[in-house]
């Protein structure tokens, strides 16, 4: 009962601030205009695949003809000019209105992004907004708190007992990030204090990466396909392996064991070597996690724009093309599942290895 209680606030909580509701753009002459010129436009798959891994300032679920269901998302911005602002995205009818001077822009250097117009100049406000992303991934918290706190509940309850349900489910996971991941490269003096990050960030990563294939709210945001989040993961990869590594480490840095003193006096090439893969190894992480889910999310959306491709020369050629396309797609999405599970894997590995390296007592 607990459980139900739980998942159902879960939900509750993302549907609280915003209800799923659908619009129709307006009726004006302007935009029924608009409407006609972007019918007879030809399909952009370019457009249509970027659209759909960028993130957004609503949840979009399905769109019906001039209907568009959506789930908006809280807007918070604050304008030099005009203060601070907190709205419903709705407010913009899918990026076709503006509202007090805010739009989302739909070309140049901040497409996709809110401006400002002032003096007919567009103007990036402060822009703290809930987006897609940002919900998609504190629903991931929230069910990763859920998962942790839970599991933990059921040792002190049920000690020295057989695991069951979503602890027998866990518990394998954990004993592998241990015995697997963070002993071998760690080592057994030192792995304890690492355990909890190493836990986190396979999770986070892990379960982010299975909401991003599932189609459906509360999934299908490219939570870990986005940068940012790629760069801040990174970011703490560096700062736990620079404020725990101990003098040896900086001493293989600087003054390297066992190579030529001509590689390191006068001219310091060496430790300029050893110096920038300080830096190279958390721009590795970031990118390597990027490009991996980005690319399988671009694949299965390429193969979904045959469809339209083919259809706009023949639909007879469009609908033989969409039973090769959906093979094609199922085969990706049962590749991604594992693709989701090796990255979260990956990511832990390296930076158990980056601490181990830090934390490496000298022999």
């Amino acid at each position: 009962m607990k459980r139900i209680t739980t998942i159902f606030l879960v939900f509750a909580f993302i549907f609280s601030s915003s209800i799923i509701m659908a619009e129709e753009h307006d009726t004006n002459h302007a935009q029924d205009h608009h409407s006609k010129q972007e019918n007879k436009k030809s399909f952009d798959p370019g457009s249509f695949i970027m659209d759909h891994v960028a993130d957004s300032y609503d949840w979009h679920i399905a769109s019906i003809g001039e209907k568009h269901i959506s789930v908006p998302l809280p807007v918070i911005l604050y304008s030099n000019h005009s203060g601070f602002h907190c709205f419903m995205s709705s407010k913009f009818h899918h990026g076709h209105s503006s509202y007090l001077n805010f739009k989302i822009a739909q070309d140049g250097d901040y497409k996709g992004k809110i401006v400002e117009t002032v003096n007919g100049e567009y103007i990036r406000p402060i822009d703290i907004s809930m987006t897609k992303n940002v919900m998609a991934m504190l629903v991931s918290m929230i069910l990763l708190v859920w998962i942790f706190v839970s599991v933990g509940n059921r040792y002190k309850k049920n000690k020295n007992k057989a695991p069951k349900g979503l602890q027998a489910f866990v518990e394998p996971i954990i004993l592998f990030v241990k015995d697997e991941i963070a002993i071998p490269a760690i080592g057994k003096k030192q792995y304890k204090r690492f355990m909890p990050y190493l836990l986190t960030v396979f999770f986070f990563i892990w379960i982010n990466n299975m909401m991003g294939l599932i189609p459906i709210i509360p999934g299908g945001a490219n939570v870990t396909g986005n940068i940012s989040i790629t760069l801040v993961l990174a970011m703490f990869t560096f700062l736990i392996t620079t404020f725990s590594s101990n003098k040896n480490y900086w001493v293989h840095i600087f003054n390297t064991p066992g190579v030529p003193w001509w590689l390191k006096f006068p001219i310091p090439l060496m430790p300029l070597v050893e110096f920038t893969g300080i830096l190279t190894k958390p721009f590795v992480l970031m990118v390597r996690l990027f490009a991996n889910i980005t690319a399988g999310h671009m694949i299965v959306l390429a193969f979904i724009s045959l469809i339209f491709i083919f259809g706009q020369l023949s639909p007879a050629l469009g609908y033989g093309t969409s039973v090769v396309s959906v093979l094609f797609v199922v085969f990706m999405d049962m590749l991604e599942l594992l693709v989701a599970l090796i990255q979260a894997y990956v990511f832990t590995l390296l930076s158990a290895l980056y601490f181990g390296m830090a934390t490496e007592e000298h022999h």
